[in-house]
């Protein structure tokens, strides 16, 4: 029997561990991993010129279908915190790498799955450097996988200008849970758009068609390799 992983998702606001990663999750999930989810910031506040003028009611709304989606995709458990949308570069970095560090305390992962830190959102790319801030490879760590995932409408939208452009490496098939991916996506329905705006239900299937297309199979999700560590095999027992 394979070891069971605990394994972390890190993303900077509502939807995007869906649009990230949804597919992978959910057949992680299948596969009987824990699956742990942590969305850093508030989301929609910046919809708005003070961020005190936000609908207490809709934010309620937001974080209940962070719940509805982490439930379907089989997540084991959510954590929510309320960084400021688009504005994490007015928090000082360290108060981020505080609440991934508490976080990875909490559900001891060994893999990581986050932002590419070329990402045009300033929040996905503060997150990517938090994350790798908080699991540096210390003499101990527990974390040995860390991949970055892209956002439809963020990382393609920077035109490779911002750093070193996404250039995916690994690839998970999610052939029997794109579908999960696409109905935990329409959860959020006050954040999708009609194609051929790339936060459409249409562009999430076209998207992971193509991804599967580029290594020969139907559906898949594409990451970026940051850091792997093969242990020996008497450390996985």
């Amino acid at each position: 029997m394979k070891k069971k992983r605990s394994i972390l998702v890190v993303a900077a606001h509502p939807d995007d561990e869906v649009l990230g990663c949804g597919g992978t999750t959910a057949r992680l999930a299948e596969e009987g991993h824990d699956i742990y989810v942590a969305i850093l910031g508030e989301g929609i506040t910046s919809r708005h010129d003070r961020r005190e003028d936000v609908d207490r009611k809709m934010m309620k709304e937001l974080q209940d279908q962070s719940w509805q989606a982490s439930r379907l995709l089989g997540v084991k458990d959510l954590f929510l915190y309320d960084l400021p949308d688009n504005r994490f570069d007015t928090v000082p970095l360290l108060e981020v790498v505080k609440l991934v560090e508490d976080t990875v305390n909490k559900t001891k992962p060994d893999i990581v799955f986050t932002h590419h830190g070329s990402d045009l959102n300033i929040d996905h790319t503060i997150t990517n450097r938090a994350v790798l801030t908080a699991t540096r490879p210390m003499p101990g760590s527990l974390v040995k996988e860390i991949y970055a995932f892209e956002i439809s409408s963020s990382t393609e939208w920077s035109f490779n200008q911002v750093q070193c452009a996404f250039r995916p490496n690994v690839f998970f098939a999610i052939r029997d849970t794109v579908h999960k991916k696409m109905k935990a996506m329409e959860i959020y329905h006050h954040e999708l758009r009609v194609f051929p705006h790339p936060r459409s239900i249409d562009f999430i299937e076209i998207n992971a068609r193509h991804w599967g297309s580029v290594v020969g199979i139907d559906y898949a999700e594409a990451f970026e390799l940051i850091r792997m560590v093969k242990p020996r095999a008497r450390e996985l027992t």
